[in-house]
Protein backbone atom coordinates (compact mmCIF):
# COMPACT_ATOMS: atom_id res chain seq x y z
CA UNK A 1 0.00 0.00 0.00
CA UNK A 2 0.85 3.59 -1.11
CA UNK A 3 1.26 5.27 2.34
CA UNK A 4 3.21 8.57 1.15
CA UNK A 5 2.25 12.08 1.83
CA UNK A 6 0.90 13.98 -1.30
CA UNK A 7 3.54 16.02 -2.95
CA UNK A 8 1.82 19.74 -3.14
CA UNK A 9 1.57 22.03 -0.71
CA UNK A 10 -0.92 25.37 -0.37
CA UNK A 11 0.48 29.06 -1.17
CA UNK A 12 2.43 30.21 2.14
CA UNK A 13 -0.05 33.24 1.71
CA UNK A 14 -2.15 31.42 2.85
CA UNK A 15 -0.90 32.02 6.59
CA UNK A 16 -1.94 35.73 6.06
CA UNK A 17 -5.49 34.89 4.51
CA UNK A 18 -6.42 32.89 7.48
CA UNK A 19 -4.99 35.57 10.12
CA UNK A 20 -7.20 38.16 8.59
CA UNK A 21 -9.92 35.32 9.14
CA UNK A 22 -8.79 35.23 12.56
CA UNK A 23 -9.09 38.63 13.37
CA UNK A 24 -12.22 38.96 11.95
CA UNK A 25 -13.16 36.16 14.03
CA UNK A 26 -11.71 37.64 17.34
CA UNK A 27 -13.49 41.10 16.20
CA UNK A 28 -16.79 39.09 16.59
CA UNK A 29 -16.37 37.63 19.76
CA UNK A 30 -15.06 40.96 21.25
CA UNK A 31 -18.41 42.05 19.56
CA UNK A 32 -20.50 39.65 21.57
CA UNK A 33 -18.96 40.28 24.70
CA UNK A 34 -19.58 44.21 24.53
CA UNK A 35 -22.98 42.93 23.72
CA UNK A 36 -22.76 41.28 27.08
CA UNK A 37 -21.70 44.31 29.56
CA UNK A 38 -24.12 46.31 27.91
CA UNK A 39 -27.19 44.19 27.95
CA UNK A 40 -25.80 43.40 31.75
CA UNK A 41 -25.84 47.60 32.73
CA UNK A 42 -29.40 47.57 31.09
CA UNK A 43 -31.35 44.81 32.33
CA UNK A 44 -29.55 44.20 35.67
CA UNK A 45 -26.54 42.57 36.75
CA UNK A 46 -24.52 39.83 35.20
CA UNK A 47 -22.41 37.93 36.86
CA UNK A 48 -18.83 38.93 36.44
CA UNK A 49 -17.30 35.94 36.76
CA UNK A 50 -18.80 35.06 33.21
CA UNK A 51 -17.78 37.83 31.74
CA UNK A 52 -14.30 37.35 32.41
CA UNK A 53 -14.66 33.97 31.13
CA UNK A 54 -15.95 35.28 27.90
CA UNK A 55 -13.37 37.58 27.79
CA UNK A 56 -10.86 34.94 28.39
CA UNK A 57 -12.14 32.51 26.01
CA UNK A 58 -12.30 35.19 23.13
CA UNK A 59 -8.55 36.21 23.78
CA UNK A 60 -6.96 32.86 24.25
CA UNK A 61 -9.23 31.77 20.71
CA UNK A 62 -8.05 34.80 19.41
CA UNK A 63 -4.80 34.13 19.48
CA UNK A 64 -4.75 30.72 18.21
CA UNK A 65 -7.05 31.87 15.32
CA UNK A 66 -4.43 34.59 14.21
CA UNK A 67 -1.23 33.48 15.57
CA UNK A 68 -0.60 29.82 16.19
CA UNK A 69 -3.36 27.66 13.88
CA UNK A 70 -2.59 29.48 10.19
CA UNK A 71 0.57 27.86 10.70
CA UNK A 72 -0.22 24.50 11.72
CA UNK A 73 -3.02 24.15 9.45
CA UNK A 74 -0.57 25.01 6.09
CA UNK A 75 1.98 22.70 7.39
CA UNK A 76 -0.50 19.63 7.25
CA UNK A 77 -2.75 20.49 4.32
CA UNK A 78 -1.51 19.20 1.28
CA UNK A 79 -2.54 17.42 -2.04
CA UNK A 80 -1.32 15.80 -5.52
CA UNK A 81 -3.27 15.42 -8.87
CA UNK A 82 -2.64 11.78 -10.09
CA UNK A 83 -3.75 10.42 -13.45
CA UNK A 84 -7.04 8.47 -11.53
CA UNK A 85 -7.26 10.42 -8.25
CA UNK A 86 -6.91 13.35 -6.22
CA UNK A 87 -5.37 12.83 -3.33
CA UNK A 88 -5.72 15.25 -0.24
CA UNK A 89 -4.52 15.39 3.08
CA UNK A 90 -5.35 17.55 5.96
CA UNK A 91 -5.81 17.74 9.82
CA UNK A 92 -4.46 18.75 12.87
CA UNK A 93 -5.52 16.20 15.51
CA UNK A 94 -7.22 14.15 13.07
CA UNK A 95 -5.45 13.89 9.96
CA UNK A 96 -8.09 13.16 6.74
CA UNK A 97 -7.04 11.72 3.82
CA UNK A 98 -9.48 11.39 0.60
CA UNK A 99 -8.65 9.81 -2.65
CA UNK A 100 -11.01 10.94 -5.17
CA UNK A 101 -11.20 8.59 -8.48
CA UNK A 102 -11.49 10.97 -11.39
CA UNK A 103 -14.46 8.50 -12.78
CA UNK A 104 -16.58 9.94 -9.95
CA UNK A 105 -16.22 13.74 -10.09
CA UNK A 106 -18.95 15.60 -11.66
CA UNK A 107 -17.86 19.40 -11.72
CA UNK A 108 -14.58 20.74 -10.64
CA UNK A 109 -15.13 24.83 -9.44
CA UNK A 110 -13.26 27.73 -7.75
CA UNK A 111 -14.22 29.98 -5.24
CA UNK A 112 -13.18 33.37 -4.16
CA UNK A 113 -13.30 35.41 -1.60
CA UNK A 114 -13.28 38.76 -0.84
CA UNK A 115 -10.15 37.77 1.60
CA UNK A 116 -8.49 34.97 -0.82
CA UNK A 117 -9.08 37.61 -3.33
CA UNK A 118 -6.99 40.03 -1.89
CA UNK A 119 -4.34 37.28 -1.92
CA UNK A 120 -4.77 36.58 -5.13
CA UNK A 121 -5.84 33.23 -4.11
CA UNK A 122 -8.24 30.54 -4.75
CA UNK A 123 -10.08 27.73 -3.31
CA UNK A 124 -10.38 24.44 -5.44
CA UNK A 125 -13.41 22.64 -4.99
CA UNK A 126 -13.83 19.32 -6.28
CA UNK A 127 -17.38 17.81 -6.81
CA UNK A 128 -18.80 13.82 -6.66
CA UNK A 129 -22.03 12.74 -6.39
CA UNK A 130 -21.61 12.29 -2.34
CA UNK A 131 -19.72 15.26 -1.31
CA UNK A 132 -17.82 18.05 -2.05
CA UNK A 133 -14.18 18.45 -1.39
CA UNK A 134 -11.72 21.51 -0.89
CA UNK A 135 -7.87 22.70 -1.38
CA UNK A 136 -7.67 26.06 -0.29
CA UNK A 137 -5.61 29.18 -0.41
CA UNK A 138 -4.15 27.81 -4.14
CA UNK A 139 -2.51 30.36 -6.15
CA UNK A 140 -5.14 32.01 -8.52
CA UNK A 141 -3.17 30.81 -11.90
CA UNK A 142 -2.72 27.41 -10.04
CA UNK A 143 -6.41 26.52 -9.08
CA UNK A 144 -7.48 27.65 -13.01
CA UNK A 145 -5.02 25.56 -13.62
CA UNK A 146 -5.68 22.24 -11.67
CA UNK A 147 -9.63 22.76 -12.36
CA UNK A 148 -8.71 22.23 -16.45
CA UNK A 149 -6.56 19.24 -15.40
CA UNK A 150 -8.85 18.00 -13.11
CA UNK A 151 -11.68 18.62 -15.59
CA UNK A 152 -9.97 17.23 -18.20
CA UNK A 153 -8.51 13.99 -16.83
CA UNK A 154 -11.84 13.32 -15.38
CA UNK A 155 -14.00 13.54 -19.05
CA UNK A 156 -10.86 10.82 -19.99
CA UNK A 157 -11.51 8.76 -17.79
CA UNK A 158 -15.47 8.76 -17.62
CA UNK A 159 -15.10 7.84 -21.77
CA UNK A 160 -12.88 4.52 -20.64
CA UNK A 161 -15.79 3.66 -18.83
Amino acid sequence: MDYKRPKEKIHPKAIKAWRVGGCIYFAFYIFIIIGFIVSSRLWGPFPNFILWILMSLAIVLGLLNIFIIPSIRKRYWCYEIKEYEVDIQYGILVVKRSLIPMAKIQHVDTEQGPILRYFQLATLSISTAGTNHKIPALKMEKALELRKQISTLARINDEEI
